[in-house]
């Protein structure tokens, strides 16, 4: 299921603004190849991360694979409730973001693909 109102990045990211504040998240499809998820690493609050940049790790019984910032911006805050329980990524993909950013270059958000744009690269 993709999530129609999101932008997209390439690499399974999920981005829901709200004025100068986003919401990052990973797309279904991506929770869906991972399998089930067993820890995430959470950024720094504060920190200010460069677009494409990591920002965490989310590890699941097949595979780690790193979680990158689809658009710059600075930690705002971390979805502690996925420390205790990472697996709510894999019971709701969409309502379990993982970082609240500051988005520091709007214009950034322009190179992100719609719903529409991103459904191909989950029939790969």
């Amino acid at each position: 299921m993709i999530k129609q109102g999101l932008l997209y990045a390439e690499t399974h990211e999920w981005v829901k603004t709200e004025g100068n504040v986003a919401y990052v998240g990973i797309s279904d499809h991506a929770q869906h190849a991972l399998g089930s998820v067993v820890f995430i690493e959470l950024p720094k609050v504060g920190k200010t991360i460069a677009k494409g940049d990591t920002f965490g790790a989310v590890e699941s019984v097949k595979a780690a694979s790193d979680l990158y910032l689809p658009v710059s911006g600075k930690v705002l805050e971390v979805n502690k409730n996925l420390e205790r329980s990472p697996e709510l990524i894999n019971d709701d993909p969409y309502g379990s973001w993982i970082v609240k950013i500051e988005v520091t270059q709007p214009s950034e958000l322009n190179s992100l693909l719609s719903s529409e744009a991103y459904a191909p690269l989950c029939e790969e």
